[in-house]
């Protein structure tokens, strides 16, 4: 039997989305492409994702892969070769770029804005009312760059001498995992022609030859898909068996079966209702059962979400 279709639900400007388009490069997969808004609404995205709103969501038939710490182990157990993981234990490399973007998201944005000046009205009021809860505008952020940009060149030091000794990615001879989380920050960036002036603040000249051969990834073979056709596919799929098993109960007070919302601890804090199934050392795992497409299992990394009691 052969596994079933993969299919990202992305807009093209997501540096999120671009870590996985990279992903899908590195394991020469096919895969579903649905465009979306860059914000709210996206009514065909809902009843799969049930309110969640970050971008990336990865469908696999009728199991449904929120954030990118989900999304990548996710790729490694359905499609084990090539590696995402090579040279790294896969929950060092995890546990390492989970830190990384934390603590340099706002900083990357804050360089961003400085180059790159306002963005739409709607989008800043968006990422300010119900998503980032920091007003991003050029204006806001200006005051912050030169601790922004110190704190980012700090970064890029460390990347450049993890790169020095003649090795083509992070890992050795292959890339991987950590290679896109250092990627996709820098791709932000330096996208729409800041790439000069980003090269030169950050002094990145030692690391241009690695920035190329992630670039030469590339994205796999995508293949342009309508919402409704993703919705379709969900409705004649089932979810993967999963066992029903709470690993942490001191720690996540419910039980496989109960009522529980799922919400990000840190932006977007938009909670998603289901059922829980499963919550194991990495993840979490909840059942949704949606008038439109029946039901769903939706996978939520632990590290990064809150489960609470419905």
């Amino acid at each position: 039997m052969s596994a079933p279709q993969i299919v990202l639900h992305h807009y093209a400007f997501s540096p999120y989305a671009e870590k996985i388009r990279l992903a899908l490069g590195i394991k020469g997969l096919d895969w579903g492409s649905v465009d979306v808004a860059m914000m709210p609404p996206r009514p065909l995205l809902a009843p799969l994702a049930g309110g969640y709103r970050r971008i990336p969501v990865l469908q696999v038939g009728a199991d449904i892969y929120c954030d990118t710490h989900a999304i990548l182990p996710a790729l490694e157990r359905l499609h084990p070769e090539p590696s995402l993981y090579p040279g790294f234990i896969p929950a060092l490399a995890e546990g390492l770029t989970y830190g990384l973007e934390r603590d340099l998201w706002l900083a990357v944005i804050g360089i961003t804005v400085h180059f790159a000046g306002d963005l739409p009205e709607a989008f800043l009021r968006d990422r300010k009312d119900d998503y980032l809860y920091v007003d991003i505008s050029h204006a806001a952020m200006e005051p912050d760059f030169a601790r922004n940009a110190q704190r980012v060149a700090a970064w890029t030091c460390w990347l450049a001498a993890a790169l020095s000794e003649s090795r083509p990615f992070l890992g050795g001879d292959r890339p991987g995992v950590a290679d896109l989380a250092h990627y996709h920050l820098l791709w932000l960036m330096r996208g729409g022609g800041r790439a000069g002036a980003i090269d030169q603040l950050l002094g990145l000249g030692p690391i241009l030859g690695w920035i190329e051969r992630v670039a030469a990834l590339g994205h796999g073979r995508p293949r342009e898909m309508g919402a409704e056709a993703a919705l379709d596919i969900a409705r004649t799929a089932e979810p993967a068996p999963i066992e029903a098993v709470n690993a942490v109960p001191d720690l996540i007070a419910a039980a496989p079966g109960d009522a529980v919302t799922v919400t990000p601890d840190d932006f977007a804090r938009v909670p998603v209702e289901g059922r829980l199934v499963a919550v194991d050392e990495g993840r979490i795992v909840i059942r949704r059962d949606d008038p439109q497409v029946g039901t769903l299992h939706l996978h939520f990394p632990r590290a990064g979400f809150t489960v609470a009691r419905g």
